[in-house]
């Protein structure tokens, strides 16, 4: 395991936080609901970089980002079930998103097409 693709996962999964609590920030939700939907796309995008499914790297990002969203959906879901629909929703696009770009830079410098298999 190369420590670039960790970094890439790290990095790439702060961007997807960024993308996620944007819209929070704009509804005023408070600040302890955006640091922990930042923090849990970092702890997705590290989680991606250091697993070895055999998934092609979209599907391993739903995958992966659904699983460590479903503790907090269910407590979502308990007190809110109509917010589920949102974040969910947002799960799904930046999960396929955070995947592919951390499978894509994340293999290093002899990958050059997606979804080939690289030895690095």
């Amino acid at each position: 395991m190369k420590v670039n693709k960790i970094y890439y996962g790290i990095g790439f999964g702060a961007i997807a936080g960024i993308l996620d609590i944007i819209p929070m920030i704009i509804q005023k939700l408070s600040w302890d609901a955006n640091l922990s939907a930042f923090s849990m796309w970092v702890v997705i995008g590290f989680v991606l970089s250091v697993t070895d499914f055999k998934l092609k790297g979209v599907l391993k990002g739903v995958t992966v980002s659904l699983l460590i969203l479903l503790p907090s959906a269910i407590l979502i879901g308990r007190q809110e079930p109509f917010s589920l629909i949102p974040i969910i929703g947002m799960t799904l696009i930046l999960g396929s998103l955070l995947g592919f770009f951390v499978e894509r830079f994340g293999n290093g410098k002899n990958c050059t097409t997606y979804g080939t298999r690289c030895t690095t």
